[in-house]
């Protein structure tokens, strides 16, 4: 795992990047991360479906800013332990989803296999969006993939 630096124990601006240190684990920052986004999203999943966008979108603004000031901080464009995204991500997998721990439990590994996979044009944006920007969008697209496939799963199993 690439070295976490000290500052994100210091510096807030590093520590929510970091999913309040979630980032800092010795292995699978990311799986970390959006566990943390579980735990935060058990908390948002009561919210009227326009609140709960606009939580995410919130989000996904701050995300922006907090992500390419702690890599341009620490000088790695996406570095491993900043998981602020996958939070992000995870809550967009997780929008209009069914109450349920099964629910939370398929949204966490869509969302886990699309960040992972980066499927077409994931990978793409990955490499090639720059900034904050970058390392949020890649995640916002896991999420709508991960969406799309809760939905499915939802509508074939006739639950929900």
């Amino acid at each position: 795992m690439n070295d976490v630096p000290a500052s994100i124990w210091r510096n807030p601006t590093h520590f929510l990047a970091f999913g309040f240190g979630s980032g800092a684990a010795p292995f699978a920052p990311g799986t970390f991360g959006t566990l943390v986004g579980v735990l935060l999203y058990l908390l948002l999943q009561h919210l009227h479906w326009t609140s709960y966008l606009l939580v995410v979108l919130v989000a996904f603004v701050i995300g922006i800013q907090i992500c390419g000031r702690t890599a341009k901080d620490i000088g790695v464009h996406d570095h491993g332990g900043i998981v602020w995204d996958e939070i992000v991500g995870y809550w967009v997998a997780m929008f209009a989803a069914p109450k349920g721990w099964i629910w939370v439990l398929i949204g966490f590994v869509l969302f886990r296999l699309f960040d992972i996979a980066k499927p077409w044009p994931i990978a793409k944006i990955d490499r090639s969006a720059p900034g904050g920007l970058g390392i949020m969008l890649d995640d916002l697209l896991a999420g709508v993939y991960a969406a799309i496939g809760l939905q499915l799963t939802v509508y074939l199993l006739g639950t929900g």
